[in-house]
């Protein structure tokens, strides 16, 4: 390992975004000016299912300082975006009088202030023919999906398993509706000059929006240009594009002139899709050994009426994350009378772990074996469903090293037994299984002669840390200090890279930029391969080490030069290489390829007359790969497990049964955790670099999430003696 790699790589160093951000500098979409921009207001539909009978928009078209009011009446046709592979767009606003969700949008008006745009629009008066929505899952008129994501399992016969089994553990768990409400309030800001269209926008997918914007408009893509920059948080919301981009563009169409649209709150809860309840059945049958002999479980989620959304499948865990000989599982999607639903954090893995992590410590207490040896005796070594081996997996070593950090092994293990005053004390705990995610992705490198690089790509950064751990990735591959690398994101102008979600961002891109890097290194061997001054001539670049800022033999550390001296050398003012990366198959490199693993350890203090519970400590140890800066990581383990005791404890989107009205649409009436909800996080990294791509990563945002509810539940039922199988576990549940 070089010095480079020492002191850079790996290093928590603090983001190089950070004082630009602090001091308010960075570009987010909101902050975006044009001349003569005007803005755009939204107007809600106020029922969940009919149609449109009429219209009145006089009143705010006579508003001062309106330019147009947008109905489904005056509104330019659009088409649908194309799909992208892991979803379809959304059905184009305002192209039809049918209402298919409470909170759809009706109208646009547009004036020269948004304050004046959001006056008329209280004076745009809309007339209904009302339907009778269909807004629970267990509604018999509810259209039914089965294997909607094609994922649905079966390995070996798990009826006869479960027939045969010693113990069998068969109970339902559900989660509810959670709303991703990351800081940022939406906005986009559309600008067309002629037939090219520039977007200013709060996306995690820059390429998929302006693919879905050419697809709209009837564009090229390369006329179209999305700016992304800077995201203030996703969560997964910002994967797709919704009505209200479009909706930006088209208005910007209309008046000719740039238009601005920022989503308030309440709409943020019905624009930009939500986390799907789920009702989940879970039956495991098991030796009284401990040993799984089946697991069978079943989810049903709602989608929407009208909108083909992919909602990541909840029942994957069941069918890799244990050694089971005999699985099934199953998806069933119902659709309803709502918002989309979409991706969020830990999509799909975040309820699915929930009701199996929490099934398999109900197993734990009816057979006597205590919930870690239970995993570790079920641990898979290879993935159950291909028979290979993982490209990395530390999670016995997770399981391990918890336990003895948190100091398990010393617990009582009866519920109900462990009291601090009037405090019932519990401990829980869960594993975690992540899904792999990586995509294709393209990157460019160039160094100048004053030996600064430049790395960019299409990406887009949502708060987790690429520009910071990009820039340590570029500064090793190119033997550069942090300060000489600058890396540029955001722009479709950039090479093409994937969406920012599924934790596979650092590998896709970070995979891209070090082969961006190699190439660039081997560009400058290329250059000086007949140059009879350089001391690198005909050298192969297995044999050149970059370090310092130049480039050197690895058998002779004295026989080199700067990237300086070579570029002046041959009159260039930069050299500038392209990368890009693709992710191997398993077929290739006869592995499995592995996610990240995890470890969750839960104490809960329990008031034993009023129920309330307060989280009073969480360890998790995380095997993710090669970890580029420990800070970063460490931050974004800490967020997802704030997010995960808000799921846990407090989360919920609240819809009214008769008219399908969100009725907690607000920061003021959807709880989340905050800093009084919050002890110390203990957080340990283990494992090896991954053999699934060159940087050995795996990724952590996602999987801060996952695990920490039905850690939380497991102490809670140690703590009170309660199996609280419904998620948030409020204090009226305990009673």
């Amino acid at each position: 390992m070089t010095t480079i790699e020492r002191t850079v790589l790996g290093a928590g160093i603090d983001r190089v975004d950070g004082a630009q951000k602090v001091a308010g500098r960075a570009p987010y979409s909101a902050d975006v000016t044009y001349p003569g921009m005007v803005h755009a207001v939204l107007v809600r539909s106020a029922v969940a299912a009919g149609a449109i009978a009429g219209i009145d928009a006089s009143a705010a078209e006579g508003a001062p300082g309106v330019l147009a009011v947008i109905t489904p009446y005056n509104a330019p046709r659009v088409a649908r975006g194309p799909d992208s592979g892991f979803w379809r767009q959304p059905p184009p606003p305002l192209q039809g009088l049918d209402i298919v969700h409470h909170g759809q949008y009706v109208a646009v008006v547009v004036a020269d202030s948004r304050e004046r745009a959001t006056d008329a629009a209280r004076h745009v008066a809309v007339f209904y023919r009302p339907g009778e929505p269909i807004l629970a899952l267990d509604d018999p008129r509810a259209e039914t999906v089965r294997d909607p994501f094609g994922s649905d399992q079966t390995r070996g016969d798990c009826a006869a398993a479960l027939a045969a089994a010693d113990v069998v553990i068969d109970a339902q768990y559900t989660t509810p509706d959670e709303t991703n409400n990351p800081m940022g309030l939406f906005t986009t800001v559309a600008a067309w000059d002629g037939e090219r269209l520039t977007v200013h926008d709060a996306t995690q997918w820059p390429a998929g929006t302006r693919a879905a914007l050419a697809g709209a408009f009837g564009v090229p893509e390369e006329g179209v240009r999305v700016l992304a920059p800077y995201v203030g948080g996703g969560f997964g919301a910002g994967l797709r594009v919704w009505p209200h981009v479009i909706l930006a563009a088209m208005a910007a169409r209309m008046v000719d002139r740039p238009v601005k649209l920022g989503l308030t709150r309440p709409q943020m809860f019905t624009g930009v899709g939500h986390r799907p309840a789920t009702v989940q059945r879970i039956r495991l049958g098991a030796r009284r050994d401990g040993m799984l002999t089946a697991i069978e479980h079943e989810s049903v989620q709602p989608s929407a009426v009208n909108d083909d959304n992919i909602v990541e499948a909840v029942t994957q865990v069941s069918a890799v994350g244990y050694a089971c000989p005999n699985v099934t599982t199953r998806d069933i999607v119902r659709r309803l009378n709502v918002p989309v639903p979409t991706s969020m954090r830990g999509p799909g893995d975040a309820q699915g772990h929930f009701a199996l992590e929490c099934a398999l410590d109900e197993l734990a207490y009816e057979i006597g074996v205590d919930p870690v040896e239970l995993r570790l005796r079920n641990h898979a070594d290879v993935h159950p469903g291909l028979g290979l081996p993982w490209s990395s997996k530390a999670l016995r070593e997770c399981y391990e090293l918890g336990a003895e950090q948190f100091g398990w092994w010393d617990r009582h293990p009866t519920p109900r037994a462990t009291r601090r005053g009037d405090l019932l004390v519990g401990y829980g705990m869960a594993g975690v299984s992540f899904f792999w995610f990586q995509q294709p992705c393209a990157a460019r490198a160039s160094v100048d002669r004053e030996g600064r690089a430049f790395v960019r790509s299409a990406a887009t950064d949502i708060g987790t840390g690429t520009y910071t751990v990009m820039t340590q990735l570029a500064a090793e591959r190119l033997g550069l200090p942090v300060d000489r690398v600058r890396v540029g994101l955001g722009d479709t102008d950039l090479p093409r890279a994937p969406m920012q979600g599924g934790s596979g961002m650092t590998a896709s891109l970070g995979s891209a930029v070090h082969d961006a890097a190699a190439k660039l290194i081997q560009a400058f061997l290329d250059l000086v391969a007949g140059d009879i001054a350089s001391p690198l001539r005909g050298r192969r670049a297995e044999e050149v080490l970059a370090e310092d800022g130049r480039l050197r033999l690895r058998s002779d550390p004295a026989c080199g030069e700067s990237y300086r001296e070579i570029l002046e050398r041959h009159d260039l003012a930069e050299l500038t290489a392209d990368g890009s990366a693709a992710p191997a198959t398993p077929q290739e490199l006869g592995l499995a390829p592995a996610g990240p693993f995890a470890a969750r350890f839960a104490e809960v203090h329990v008031d034993a007359d009023l129920g309330r519970v307060r989280l009073a400590r969480l360890v998790s140890v995380v095997d993710a790969g090669r970890i580029l800066n420990a800070k970063t990581a460490r931050s974004q383990i800490i967020g997802g497990t704030v997010g995960g005791i808000g799921m846990a404890l407090l989360e919920e989107t609240v819809t009214d049964p008769a008219t399908g009205r969100i009725v907690n649409g607000t920061l003021g009436d959807y709880l989340v955790a905050v800093n009084a909800d919050v002890p110390d996080l203990d957080v340990t990294f283990v494992g090896e670099p991954d053999r699934f791509n060159p940087v050995g990563v795996k990724g952590v945002g996602e999987i801060g999430l996952v695990g920490v509810a039905p850690a939380i539940a497991n102490a809670i039922f140690h703590a009170t003696g309660r199996r609280i199988r419904s998620l948030p576990v409020t204090l009226d549940k305990l009673l």
